[in-house]
């Protein structure tokens, strides 16, 4: 498989960054070349056949970031195989059944043409900065509700994805 996958992420704390990393790992090991960036550093998509757009989630927002490069380079992607991510219940909600994507992510899936997008559970803990993430912590919500092994099942069908597509158009290619 030689696909070409971006996998890019808005986010604040560093939770989703590696949500995004972890992603990038299982893509890589299935195959497939990938660059792993934060949203607000990617200028052009146009060597990529696939792309992963992940954002955390801020008062029912994906992070603006993610929001940004979806609206910069939405022909582009109409173009391209999508997926979304979104990281954020501070609970294990996101392990114990499948979270809708919120409107705004909803609204992106729809008009970008996204195969598919899931939420996974978020981190917050005592480094994080500002008042409301300091307050959430101190109230006892905060913590890791991320999983891993849902995150790499996740991004193994990716690949699956990517390789069937791959079969096909060699098949194509030799009909």
């Amino acid at each position: 498989m030689a696909e070409l996958a971006l996998v890019v992420y808005g986010a604040k704390y560093g939770s989703t960054q590696e949500i995004a990393q972890s992603i990038g790992d299982v893509l890589r090991k299935e195959g497939l070349v990938v660059d792993v960036r934060r949203a607000a550093d990617v200028r052009d998509i146009s060597p990529y056949s696939a792309v992963v757009i992940g954002g955390g989630l801020y008062a029912n927002r994906w992070h603006r970031d993610a929001r940004r490069f979806a609206r910069r380079h939405r022909s582009a992607l109409k173009d391209r195989s999508l997926w979304l991510f979104s990281s954020g219940p501070l609970d294990p909600s996101a392990a114990e059944r499948d979270i809708p994507p919120v409107p705004g992510v909803r609204r992106v899936a729809d008009r970008l043409g996204a195969r598919g997008h899931t939420t996974f559970g978020g981190r917050l803990d005592d480094t994080a900065n500002g008042r409301i993430a300091r307050m959430i912590v101190k109230s006892g919500k905060g913590g890791d509700f991320r999983d891993f092994e849902q995150i790499a099942a996740w991004a193994s069908g990716i690949a699956g994805e990517l390789a069937g597509e791959e079969v096909r158009r060699r098949e194509e290619r030799t009909e």
